[in-house]
């Protein structure tokens, strides 16, 4: 299947089949936000909860695990949207939380500076950069068309301009060079504006206020909820170092330009853990998360191909940052041999607990007023509290370095939505072929588990398939189908990526047997009702 066709196919499959819609879409729509439907909030549930059961619930902690430095504890958290304005503040997100923008002022639309590429093009003397926010895919044809459009020629003279190899990035271009730019919606060159900041979250008013004394902000992270609790989970619960913490919850960031499907949008949900370790410890910690965290997308059944754990580079690591490494997976909306960022795995050292405790808030200043020291860098105020961690055994006293593994909800739904889509080719009666859509999704993450399927809707068997459903409802999300041809009925589950079918025939009004079939391979084999259940539970892996 080409490339250039699969994002489109896919879009277009989840609408049709109840995964994703576009957020307001009788109003048009609304840029940045999707909604889930039925099959979809299953399979994002299904996702989270296997995220949950194997990083908190199914861990012991009174067992080392294989390659981890230790035991050690995991607990979770479930925390506020909104927070004290001052968190941002000592987190740097109210200073430093931004991306670049550029505006056209013929167009008035507003574009982010890295994201925006373009080509140069040039026809005898005149040398223009032509950008576009098409897709990848569609980065060459749009650059053509308008680049002729521009010099009004025809698709037929296309070989009179000459194009330089390389798409860049707007933000490569020198200052001098922005003069001969044309933007992406207007026809006229130099109506980009120089790059400016823009801080990425959303603003809010607490109360009846509506000035800046009841300014706050929906967050546009879930870890920071973590670090202010810090002290609260260790001396609730008692837990000792090293532990983590887990949370799933929405995030919200005003990105300039969302795109890519759900890949880039403006509310998403976080699967995060901040581990807090011994600094002599973290290193370790840091290399265990990383292996471990990769193996779960492996074991959920991403392609080892089109994923890969990529170390970042000195120049990319944030000022506080002592490591981080990206889990990437090839997304089809990207070019061949390009990756996109579905986790990082952080080591934050003692970055956010020391800017949560660092200093005492002056109740004479604006919450938000911005401090700066004398390198011109801004000055973290902090709480004032203590949240350093006195080991009570050894008696020694620290502040725990930081690991921290944060995954993506939404953009590991998208991951296993582009795996698990197949097109196959089927015969029909009369030798005819066809093509058909399966969705091979891992059973445990798959939106319904099973569907059961009287062969017809007499002699008894829709009673015995209500039987069936009953006793597997109690357990899995399954679907029962009583219309059409079985093969129809098979092929519909396929589509909606249902592991396995439970079919009720003739043979059951005689022994009380079943036939099971198998969604990818489409084996039948046949067991009795009495097993269904445990049958069920034991190739779902639950």
């Amino acid at each position: 299947m080409a490339v250039e066709n699969l994002m489109d196919k896919l879009v277009a499959h989840c609408k049709a089949n109840g995964f994703l819609f576009q957020s307001s879409e009788i109003y048009g729509g609304l840029n940045g936000f999707w909604d889930y439907g039925p099959l979809g909030v299953e399979l994002k549930r299904n996702i989270k909860e296997a995220w949950w059961k194997d990083m908190c619930q199914n861990h012991n902690e009174l067992v080392q695990p294989a390659q981890a430095p230790s035991t050690y504890d995991m607990v979770g958290l479930d925390c506020t949207i909104i927070m004290h304005p001052q968190v941002w503040k000592c987190s740097g997100h109210y200073d430093l939380f931004h991306d670049y923008m550029v505006d056209c002022r013929k167009s008035k639309k507003r574009y982010r500076f890295d994201q925006l590429r373009g080509q140069w093009v040039a026809r005898d003397a005149q040398r223009i950069f032509v950008t576009t926010m098409a897709e990848p895919e569609h980065e060459r044809e749009d650059i053509s068309r308008r680049a002729l459009k521009f010099f009004n020629l025809r698709s037929k003279d296309l070989e009179k301009l000459q194009f330089e190899d390389r798409v860049l990035t707007f933000d490569k271009l020198t200052a001098e060079d922005r003069g001969v730019v044309l933007g992406p919606d207007t026809d006229e060159l130099g109506t980009l504006t120089d790059p400016r900041e823009f801080n990425l979250m959303f603003k809010t008013y607490v109360g009846a206020l509506s000035g800046e004394e009841g300014a706050a902000f929906l967050r546009p992270e879930t870890a920071q909820g973590i670090f202010v609790n810090f002290k609260n989970v260790v001396d609730s619960t008692r837990i000792r170092v090293p532990f983590g913490v887990a949370q799933v919850g929405k995030s919200f960031r005003n990105e300039i330009t969302p795109r890519n499907f759900t890949f880039r949008s403006r509310e998403f949900e976080q699967m995060e853990i901040e581990f807090f370790c011994h600094p002599g410890q973290s290193s370790d910690w840091y290399q265990y998360w990383r292996n471990r965290r990769l193996q779960w997308y492996k074991d959920l059944g991403l392609d080892g191909e089109r994923l890969k754990l990529r170390e970042h580079e000195q120049d990319e690591l944030s000022h506080y940052s002592c490591g981080t490494a990206d889990i990437e997976y090839a997304f089809p909306f990207l070019p061949p041999g390009e990756y996109g960022e579905l986790e990082g795995i952080a080591h934050r050292g003692d970055f956010d607990l020391r800017s949560h405790s660092e200093g005492k808030l002056d109740p004479k200043k604006r919450p938000l007023e911005v401090e700066m020291t004398e390198e011109g860098q801004p000055r973290h105020r902090g709480s004032g509290k203590d949240l350093s961690y006195r080991d009570d055994l050894t008696n020694e006293r620290f502040i725990p370095h930081v690991i921290e593994p944060s995954a993506g909800a939404d953009r590991a739904t998208l991951a296993f939505l582009c795996q698990a889509y197949h097109e196959v080719q089927s015969s029909e009666s009369g030798g005819k072929f066809e093509s058909r859509v399966v969705m091979r999704f891992h059973p445990r993450i798959a939106p319904y588990k099973a569907a059961v399927l009287p062969l017809v809707k007499k002699d008894g068997m829709p009673e015995i398939a209500a039987e069936i459903y009953g006793a597997l409802k109690k357990k899995f999300n399954v679907f029962y189908d009583e219309k059409s041809a079985i093969g129809k009925r098979y092929w519909r589950q396929d589509k909606i990526g249902t592991p396995y079918c439970i079919t009720v025939d003739s043979q059951t009004l005689v022994d009380r047997t079943v036939t099971i079939r198998e969604r990818d391979s489409m084996e039948q084999w046949r067991i009795s009702i009495d097993e269904v259940v445990a049958e069920i539970e034991k190739r779902i892996g639950t």
